[in-house]
C-alpha cells in the first residue's frame, strides 16, 4: 500500500525572516510613540486642569465660610493657616481645606513623577503636593492675581525658606520637571491657564500685589 505524503510541510521562519518582521514592528512603534506620547501629555493636562480648578473652587467655597478671606489671612484658631507663610509649609494651606477639597488625590498632577497622594489629609506633607501657593492673595477681590500653579516654576534663583519671589527684574519660567516646560496658573477667581514662558511672565507683569511671593511645595528648608 502506497502512503501518500502532503506536499506543504511545515517550516519555521529564517532568520531574515525574524529579522524583517522586527524591523516592520519596530517601524510601526516609532510612527505610533509621538502620538502616544501627546495623548499622554494631553491627558495629563487635562487631569492638572481638573485638579487645579477643584483646588480654586475650594478655596472659593472656604472664602465664603470665613468672611470673605482665604486660609493664609486667617489665624490658626480660626480655622486659618496665617501663621504658617513663610518656610516649607505650602501642604498646611492645602490641609486646612480637607473638607472643601475632598480628596488629597487632586493635590498631585499626573505628569509629576517624584509626588505621590498623601493616604488622608491628616498624613499631607510636600511629598503629597505639586502645586505652589501665593500668600499674597487674600481673596477673590482681584480675578487676574495667580494663587496658585504647577510648582516646576523657577526665577532662576534658589528658593530660600520655601518662598519663591516673582519680579518682572528676576524673570520667570518653568523647569522641564512636569509638562514640558510649561505650566497652569490658577488665578483668584478660580479659572486655570495652562501656558508657557511668555504668559506667565505676562500674568506677572499684571500682578497688582507684586512682589507675588510664592510657597512651594519644597522637601527641604
Amino acid at each position: 500500500m502506497k502512503i501518500f505524503r502532503g506536499t506543504n510541510h511545515d517550516r519555521a521562519m529564517t532568520l531574515l525572516e525574524v529579522i524583517i518582521v522586527i524591523a516592520v514592528v519596530g517601524i510601526f512603534a516609532a510612527m505610533l510613540m509621538p502620538a502616544l506620547i501627546k495623548m499622554k501629555q494631553h491627558d495629563q493636562r487635562i487631569q492638572c486642569v481638573n485638579n487645579m480648578k477643584q483646588i480654586g473652587l475650594a478655596f472659593r467655597v472656604w472664602e465664603g465660610n470665613h468672611g470673605g478671606k482665604y486660609p493664609m489671612s486667617v489665624s490658626e484658631t480660626n480655622g486659618g493657616s496665617m501663621e504658617f507663610i513663610i518656610g516649607p509649609n505650602a501642604w498646611r494651606h492645602f490641609q486646612v481645606f480637607s473638607n472643601e477639597l475632598g480628596s488629597p488625590s487632586h493635590l498631585i498632577c499626573a505628569a509629576d513623577n517624584s509626588r505621590t497622594a498623601a493616604s488622608s489629609f491628616a498624613s499631607l506633607s510636600n511629598r503629597n503636593l505639586s502645586y505652589f501657593i501665593s500668600v499674597n492673595v487674600t481673596n477673590e477681590n482681584d480675578p487676574d492675581l495667580i494663587l496658585s500653579g504647577d510648582r516646576n516654576l523657577t526665577n532662576g534663583t534658589p528658593i530660600t525658606n520655601g518662598m519663591l519671589t516673582l519680579t518682572t527684574n528676576s524673570p520667570a519660567g518653568w523647569t522641564s520637571a512636569m509638562h514640558v516646560r510649561s505650566g497652569h496658573i490658577g488665578l483668584a477667581d478660580g479659572s486655570v491657564e495652562l501656558i508657557g514662558t511668555a504668559g506667565l511672565r505676562a500674568a506677572i507683569e499684571r500682578e497688582t500685589n507684586a512682589p507675588s511671593r510664592l510657597q512651594m511645595p519644597v522637601l527641604g528648608p
